[in-house]
């Protein structure tokens, strides 16, 4: 025989004999296990048959559809679900669903303080005298809120009396409804706030800038800085085409006449008025432009035109913000005047006809797994003592005084 198969064999002897000790152990302890495990799970069972009864009522809820400010701003919506997936903006988008405020606003301590009050639940837990800390912490171990797969929020309460749980369930479903709507109220009046300040003040910047333009257009005569500056270049072309034109009639006219002959005398007046004229267009002074400006001194040309077009820029800039802020501002309007139902109820709670908890045969179970373990261990721990003191007496001797000597037990 082989080595491996010797200690194979052995292996295979060793188990054999420990279960063979152990069911021997448990013949030779029959009626002490047989008994204990009888009355502790007898006595278990008993007291889960003699426990109060409590019965459990579910009602069912849904998130109400509401179209919140953000959405109406496609850009910040799209940017915002944009960054839902990593978590940071999802309370922004309400990514992290309206399930979790559901929830958060049912553990709340006003919620859970107006149960307490409402429902006499010192009473019912038999906590009279008691800190309020325990009565918070039986109602919360009898409620029970859970999401499922479908979307949906149930709400599930137990108590002693099968209409009370249901009254209960259903009492947190209206006030669930109340608180969320009122926060939903205090958020679009804040978001009406809000909008309402930019709009106003986006008026304020139009109106502002309405005059500014007036006061420019009455002070200048300028009505379009682009049509009166083409008519300006025009007008100013045309003139000193005709000063050059005088420029070679009277040098024609020195050349052929002389200086002093009538014609030559005639076209530098002529040529000096030219001067004049165009000399008033470039100051402004011309009299064709004392009321109604049609063409702007050239001088200023660059200056004015400068000035127009910021006035102008400014003010098409608050125009287009006052087409994006306007709508805002009356949804924002509407959402604050709103006042409908934020919870959806699928299902109300109705009375239990069963209890649900204690489960006798839960207690049943789990009280003779225990006991038989408990049994076991002292069983078998009796035993070794029994062997250590037929085997070596002075190690079982020493063992003894070592718990006597930790207890403070004299000999």
């Amino acid at each position: 025989m082989s080595n491996n198969q010797f200690e194979n064999q052995k292996s295979q002897m060793k188990v054999g004999s420990s279960l063979f000790d152990l069911f021997e152990l448990i013949i030779n302890y029959r009626k002490f296990l047989f008994l204990f495990i009888f009355i502790v799970t007898t006595g278990v069972t008993v007291y889960a048959l003699l426990s109060p009864k409590w019965y459990k009522s579910t009602a069912s809820v849904l998130p109400a559809e509401r179209n919140d400010l953000l959405s109406s701003l496609s850009g910040l919506s799209n940017l915002a679900k944009g960054f839902a997936g990593g978590g940071g903006l999802a309370a922004l988008t309400g990514a992290n669903t309206e399930s979790d405020k559901y929830i958060a606003i049912l553990k709340s301590g006003t919620m859970t303080n107006d149960v307490i009050k409402k429902f006499d639940l010192i009473k019912e837990y038999e906590r009279e005298g008691d800190y309020y800390d325990k009565v918070v912490s039986d109602w919360e171990d009898n409620l029970e809120l859970e999401v499922q797969d479908e979307g949906n929020l149930t709400i599930s309460v137990y108590s002693k009396h099968p209409q009370k749980a249901a009254d209960m369930a259903n009492y947190l479903v209206t006030k669930l409804n109340e608180i969320n709507t009122g926060l939903s109220v205090t958020n679009a009046k804040a978001n009406r706030e809000f909008v309402e300040k930019r709009y106003l003040q986006n008026i304020g910047d139009i109106n502002n800038l309405e005059n500014a333009m007036k006061s420019f257009q009455e002070r200048y005569g300028v009505i379009a800085i682009p049509e009166q500056l083409e008519a300006t270049v025009k007008s100013m072309s045309e003139i000193y085409a005709e000063l050059y034109k005088k420029e070679i009639e009277l040098n024609v006219f020195k050349q052929t006449y002389g200086k002093e002959h009538p014609m030559t005398l005639t076209a530098e007046i002529e040529m000096s008025e030219v001067k004049k004229k165009i000399d008033m267009l470039n100051k402004g002074t011309d009299a064709s432009q004392k009321d109604v400006k049609l063409l702007i001194p050239f001088k200023q040309a660059p200056e004015l035109g400068n000035e127009y077009l910021k006035i102008y820029r400014n003010l098409e800039i608050q125009y287009k913000i006052l087409e994006f802020v306007q709508p805002l501002y009356e949804q924002a309007k509407v959402e604050e005047a709103r006042n409908t139902p934020s919870v959806l109820v699928l299902d109300y709670a109705g009375p239990a006809e069963r209890k649900s908890k204690p489960k006798v045969l839960l207690y049943l179970l789990l009280s003779f797994v225990i006991s038989f373990s408990f049994a076991m261990t002292f069983v078998m721990i009796w035993e070794a003592v029994k062997n250590l003191r037929r085997i070596d007496q002075d190690r079982f001797d020493n063992l003894v005084k070592s718990i006597k000597k930790d207890f403070f037990i004299k000999s």
